[in-house]
């Protein structure tokens, strides 16, 4: 098998007394679509905050691509959205993507950044106007767009389809089914388990610090004798 894309071993995080991660291991390889569901709290939010070195672990290791975390080149290859995504308020939609490619590297296109909002249903004034006159919805799909226009291979995105209608979110999944067909790979954190079924070949359930299950949508229906996901879930975390 080939070297993980995303190595976590036996990480541990604490804040203050409260241990919110009690050694959680975990190998995502390259093309996989990896989900992590886990209750308000679980340490969803801490575990992606650790892998990109947001804030220091108390023990283990994590590697991207092979390089110790803390590495800033390791996190190269990473495009990353956060849960509560807020851009810079005076930044236009257009000022934003450019900012965000200029960051990573990248050139801007004008074309490919207008067939991203096309896509993700974003209106085309919107590459104009201001990020403060945005709607929740309307700042997340820009989040979004900015993160899918990079050419990163690995992608973490924390609860990606917060505050999304179900248009949007019909064709932000649209947009990730293409990433994983394309050979990248995808990490996401979701409360929908749903989307999760529809969208992973492998999923991570968080409960009390620890990774209680890791696998196929279907394994975890099979190993805990569930018709559905939402029970096979259930039954986990009881």
């Amino acid at each position: 098998m080939n070297a993980a894309v995303l190595h976590i071993d036996r990480l541990a995080k604490s804040y203050g007394k409260q241990a919110v991660l009690r050694g959680v291991s975990l190998d995502l390889q390259a093309g996989e679509s990896f989900g992590l569901v886990g209750m308000n709290g679980a340490g969803k939010t801490t575990l992606i905050k650790c892998v990109l070195d947001f804030c220091a672990v108390d023990g283990g290791s994590i590697n991207i691509a092979g390089l110790p975390h803390q590495a800033p080149h390791a996190r190269k290859p990473v495009a990353y959205l956060p849960e509560s995504f807020m851009p810079p308020y005076y930044l236009s939609g257009r000022e934003f993507v450019k900012y965000i490619l200029e960051v990573r590297g990248q050139p801007y296109s004008e074309a490919a950044t207008q067939a991203m909002f096309n896509a993700l249903d974003i209106e085309p004034a919107a590459l104009t106007k201001l990020a403060r006159t945005y709607s929740k919805g309307m700042t997340q799909k820009l989040g979004l767009a900015a993160c899918l226009l990079s050419d990163a291979s690995l992608f973490i995105l924390d609860e990606p389809m917060s505050g999304l209608d179900p248009k949007a979110r019909a064709l932000v999944k649209r947009q990730l089914s293409a990433l994983k067909a394309s050979g990248k790979t995808l990490f996401f954190s979701s409360h929908v388990l749903a989307d999760v079924e529809e969208l992973c070949d492998r999923m991570g359930i968080l409960h009390g610090g620890e990774l209680r299950f890791i696998g196929a949508p279907s394994d975890c229906r099979e190993k805990f004798t569930a018709s559905t996901l939402e029970d096979a879930y259930l039954s986990c975390i009881a």
